[in-house]
C-alpha cells in the first residue's frame, strides 16, 4: 500500500462525516413501515374517535399508513406503558387523554407502571369540553338547583362517570369541592354503560365528554345543565359554562394529544410536531372536529399546536389535577 493511499484511507471517516451529516440534514425524517398509533380506551368513545380521525390525518400527511390499535385497561395505564416501553423510533406512538398525560399520576399514585419522563410529546389535536347531566325526572333545572338539592339530600345524589380517574370523574369532584356538596360516586367501564344507566334512570347526575353525551342530550334522554369550558359550547349553545351557572373561575376540558417513547430522535420529533401542527390548522379537521364539540388547541400565537407547549401544558395540568385528587381523595386503592 503507497503512502498516498494509506492517508486518503486514514483520511475517509473525516471526509465521509460531513457527507453524512448533509444526508441527515437533506430531508425531514420519513417512516419505512405503518405506524401503530396506540388508543388506550376501548373503540367508541370520544377518545377513539379522535384517534381515528387523527390517524386517517397522520397517514396523508406522511405518506404512510397509520394503523390504530385499541389496548385498553387501568384508566389508559395499559396502553401508554406499552407506548412508553416501545422502540423510540417513531413507529409507535400514544393517543394520549387527559388521564394519561396527567389525572392518572395522581390518582395512581405509586402504581403508576411509567413516568411522565418516559413518554415525550408530539403535539396536541384537540380540547373537549365535558357537560354536566342529571337524569331526566329529577327535580332540577339548573346547576343551582343540583346544589340545592345535593346539599339537602347530604350524600344522597349519585354521580357516573366512565371510570376512576377519568376526566369526567375528576371534573364532578371539582364541582364538589367548589360547591361544597356530597354525592357518591358511581364508576363505570366507559361512558356508553354509564350513559345507560343514567337514561334508564339508576343513576341520578352524570358526567362524560361533549361528544359520547351530545346525541342523548339533543334527544332529550337526559336532562344537560351546563359544559365544563371556558365559553359556551357551539354544539349546545343554550347551556351555560359552570362559570356562568355560579361557580367562577371553574374550567376544566378533556384533551386528546400524540405521545412517543422518550429517546426519539430529534428529526422524528421535528416531522411529527409539524404533520400535528399542520393538522391542527387544517379548516377540514376544524370542521370534523366542530361537529362534536370539539375545540382547538391554540398552543401557539398562530392557533396550532407544538411540542414544547404541550410538554408545558400537561405539566400545569398534572398540578392542577393532583391537587384535586389531593382535596378529595379520589385515589384508585
Amino acid at each position: 500500500m503507497t503512502i498516498r493511499r494509506r492517508s486518503m484511507l486514514a483520511l475517509a471517516p473525516t471526509l465521509a462525516a460531513p457527507a453524512l451529516q448533509a444526508r441527515a440534514q437533506a430531508g425531514p425524517w420519513t417512516p419505512t413501515r405503518p405506524i401503530r398509533l396506540v388508543i388506550p380506551f376501548t373503540p367508541a368513545g370520544t377518545t377513539d374517535l379522535v384517534g381515528r380521525i387523527g390517524a386517517e390525518r397522520l397517514s396523508a400527511r406522511l405518506g404512510q399508513q397509520v394503523v390504530v390499535e385499541n389496548r385498553a385497561g387501568a384508566g389508559g395505564n395499559v396502553g401508554a406503558e406499552f407506548v412508553a416501553k416501545a422502540e423510540p423510533d417513531g413507529h409507535t406512538l400514544l393517543l394520549t387523554t387527559i388521564g394519561t398525560g396527567a389525572i392518572n399520576f395522581a390518582v395512581y399514585g405509586d402504581k403508576m407502571p411509567y413516568r411522565p419522563q418516559d413518554l415525550v410529546a408530539a403535539g396536541l389535536f384537540i380540547r373537549v369540553p365535558n357537560v354536566l347531566m342529571v337524569r331526566k325526572d329529577l327535580p332540577v333545572g339548573s346547576i343551582a338547583d343540583l346544589t340545592a338539592l345535593a346539599k339537602a339530600r347530604n350524600g344522597g345524589l349519585n354521580y357516573g362517570t366512565a371510570g376512576i380517574g377519568s376526566s369526567p370523574h375528576v371534573c364532578t369532584e371539582l364541582y364538589k369541592i367548589m360547591a361544597g356538596i356530597e354525592m357518591t360516586h358511581v364508576p363505570y367501564r366507559g361512558s356508553a354503560p354509564m350513559l345507560t344507566e343514567l337514561i334508564a334512570g339508576r343513576v341520578d347526575v352524570g358526567m362524560d365528554n361533549i361528544p359520547s353525551a351530545l346525541a342523548h342530550c339533543r334527544e332529550g334522554s337526559v336532562k344537560p345543565l351546563a359544559t365544563t369550558g371556558t365559553r359556551r359550547s357551539s354544539v349546545l349553545p343554550n347551556l351555560p359554562t359552570m362559570d356562568e351557572a355560579g361557580l367562577k373561575g371553574f374550567e376544566t376540558t378533556a384533551w386528546f394529544g400524540v405521545l412517543a417513547p422518550a429517546g426519539l430522535p430529534a428529526a422524528v420529533l421535528a416531522r411529527l410536531e409539524r404533520e400535528i401542527d399542520g393538522i391542527v390548522k387544517e379548516p377540514a379537521f376544524h370542521a370534523r372536529m366542530a361537529e362534536f364539540g370539539g375545540e382547538m388547541p391554540a398552543l401557539t400565537p398562530d392557533g396550532g399546536s407544538s411540542a414544547a407547549g404541550f410538554e408545558r401544558f400537561m405539566a400545569a395540568e398534572r398540578g392542577k389535577w393532583a391537587d384535586v385528587v389531593r382535596r378529595s381523595g379520589a385515589k384508585v386503592e
